[in-house]
């Protein structure tokens, strides 16, 4: 599994302070810890910086390149801040991201293999993100590859991502993005590679909570074929659910219960109740997550209560 570290990202204040006081110090801390956690690319989000982003991204991207050689991935808007960026990166960069709006596809697909970068491909288009698996399929399958084939870009260089929302808001349509991963990976021979925004399922539910429903949801779209992950590196709880997964290691009561969740999905079964010690409070809240995350129990902040 590949972790794309999202930690560098203006909307946390540290960051945004650093950047306006082009203080790189802080920015290379932020970048090494992910790297020493396990990221193999690290995301660099500027924000839209519609002014000078030709100016922060090459800034950024130098900053954190004296102090590690893991791939970058430049997170914008600004399609002249991601071109200025991609003439500094030193190894080829991922571009994050390009939607099915007619007017930046090609723009950001031609820019792609120009630079020889990889592509994060937004299964969302000018009428928003289709609230179904089919609808986000339709968009990669009409819409982003063929754009990426015409750009002359590799199919496994395309990232499709179905766009994770919320399940505090959203909570009907958290399956279908894990059935989008599922479609996505039968769309071409070599399939494209997929990509979530993980932490995205879990915006807005109270802190406590969402690094229950971050790993619980990773678990079920590993299952469906998924690739690699926007998350948080330094997650070790995370990190060892992942290593779980791909390790099959079920050495644990709760890790054989995740392998369980894991094998139910890639079968595309629902994960039978009898896995479940309901003496381990770990298994319970794990399995309630599940239910939640399939519809089958209403979503609250307390619904771990309940």
């Amino acid at each position: 599994m590949l972790i794309i570290g999202e930690n560098i990202h203006i909307i946390a204040p540290p960051v945004k302070a650093a950047i306006e006081a082009r203080d790189a110090k802080t920015i290379q801390a932020m970048a090494l810890r992910q790297v020493e956690a396990g990221a193999g690319i690290i995301d660099l989000n500027i924000g839209p910086q519609k002014k000078r982003g030709h100016e922060v991204m090459p800034w950024i991207v130098e900053a954190v390149q004296e102090v590690t050689d893991t791939p970058l991935s430049l997170d914008t808007t600004n399609f002249a801040a991601m071109e200025a960026g991609l003439k500094v990166c030193k190894k080829p960069a991922m571009l994050n991201s390009a939607s099915a709006d007619p007017a930046r596809l090609d723009s950001v697909m031609q820019l792609a293999a120009k630079y020889g970068a990889r592509v994060i491909a937004l299964t969302m288009g000018v009428d928003g993100i289709p609230t179904t698996a089919d609808g986000r399929a339709g968009i990669a399958m009409e819409a982003l590859l063929p754009a990426a084939a015409a750009a002359g870009l590799p199919v496994q260089d395309i990232f499709l991502d179905p766009l994770v929302l919320a399940v505090n808001c959203n909570q009907d349509v958290a399956l279908e993005s894990v059935e989008a991963i599922r479609m996505f990976k039968m769309m071409a021979d070599p399939p494209p590679t997929t990509v979530v925004g993980l932490s995205n399922i879990s915006n807005g539910a109270p802190p406590e909570n969402r690094p229950l429903i971050n790993r619980t949801m990773l678990v079920m779209v590993m299952g469906a074929g998924l690739d690699s992950a926007i998350a948080d590196p330094t997650d070790e709880a995370q990190n060892e659910f992942i290593r779980i997964v791909e390790q099959r290691d079920e050495s644990t009561p709760m890790s054989t219960l995740v392998v369980a969740l894991y094998d139910a999905v890639a079968a595309m079964e629902e994960l039978d109740a009898a896995a479940v010690d309901t003496s381990d409070p770990e298994q319970v809240d794990f399995y309630k997550t599940y239910r939640m995350l399939c519809n089958e129990v209403i979503y609250a902040d307390s619904y771990l209560r309940i």
